[in-house]
């Protein structure tokens, strides 16, 4: 498809070897296209690898997405040149008096802290409110799912004993949603994380509906307001060797580091990880984009409420 992406974005000559067709803002202008506005706020330590990420499955339309990548001004990244941040992310302060067809709001390596002890989580309730009238549907990803069942409805997250870690059999308990369309009655979702949400705790929310989990990690994607917010656990974006890059960095430094279940050929490090993910990632990026951003979002993106 084509997306629309800030000139000279690092992601734009990656996914061109993919054979991803992406164009920059130069070339999108010449078209005489109403294209859907995306907001990225990437909250991961590695800004260019999760941009590259994202980008790759939304990618998989036909429909043409403007891609804008969102920061936090109250958080200074340690891990990305600020050169690139300066290039390509605007704060959202100056991003809030626009509308966005769809949002993604990614994880954050801060989970183990409560909530109101993350040092940007004032700003990042701002963007939750303003979400919430500026937005067609937002996808909360891993921590920005836990974050956001907490702040819109109260639902805690609780510590795990040892880290969530590897890839995991999920079941859809609403396969009829759209959100599901084409999916089989199983498909796999990497984990990485040490804290959960309880599905009683889901269940005790009216307005919540918990629509896939697993018997080994628990809740995996809950939706709320008919798909104008889905919470997602777990990582479907996640490249092939993103699991094996965390275990190699982390086994060096610690000696607790565990092995990611279901994830190398054969339990063996020294294989390359088998990859049961990318189809079903694919399939979910664009059920999202068609039946929740382009058929419910109005051509007038300033009538969204």
């Amino acid at each position: 498809m084509p997306l629309r992406l800030p000139d000279k974005l690092p992601a734009i000559e990656l996914l061109k070897q993919e054979n991803i067709f992406v164009m920059d803002d130069s070339r999108a202008h010449m078209q005489d296209i109403r294209p859907l506005r995306i907001a990225i706020l990437n909250l991961m330590p590695l800004k260019i690898t999760t941009e590259t990420d994202l980008i790759r499955l939304l990618s998989n339309t036909p429909l043409q997405l403007e891609i804008n990548f969102m920061k936090l001004k109250s958080h200074t990244p340690k891990n990305t040149p600020i050169e690139h941040m300066m290039m390509f992310y605007r704060d959202f302060e100056e991003m809030k008096r626009e509308k966005y067809d769809g949002m993604i709001i990614t994880g954050a390596p801060v989970e183990t802290l409560e909530f109101e002890d993350v040092t940007y989580w004032a700003e990042m309730t701002e963007i939750f409110d303003w979400a919430r009238t500026h937005v067609t549907s937002t996808l909360y990803i891993c921590w920005a799912a836990q974050a956001g069942l907490y702040y819109y409805y109260g639902v805690p997250k609780y510590p795990l004993p040892k880290k969530m870690f590897g890839v995991f059999a999920q079941h859809p308990l609403q396969p009829q949603l759209p959100i599901f369309r084409g999916f089989d009655d199983v498909f796999q979702m990497p984990h990485s994380r040490h804290t959960e949400v309880h599905r009683e705790d889901i269940f005790a929310v009216p307005e919540l509906s918990l629509i896939a989990e697993s018997p080994d990690c628990g809740v995996s994607m809950v939706m709320a307001r008919g798909g104008r917010e889905f919470f997602i656990t777990g990582h479907l974006e996640y490249a092939p060797n993103t699991l094996a890059n965390e275990y190699f960095r982390d086994k060096d430094v610690r000696d607790d580091v565990e092995l990611p279940r279901n994830y190398f050929r054969d339990d063996n490090p020294d294989n390359a990880p088998m990859v049961t993910w990318r189809a079903h990632a694919n399939l979910l990026y664009s059920n999202w984009i068609n039946y929740y951003v382009y058929q419910e979002t109005p051509y007038d993106i300033n009538q969204i409420r």
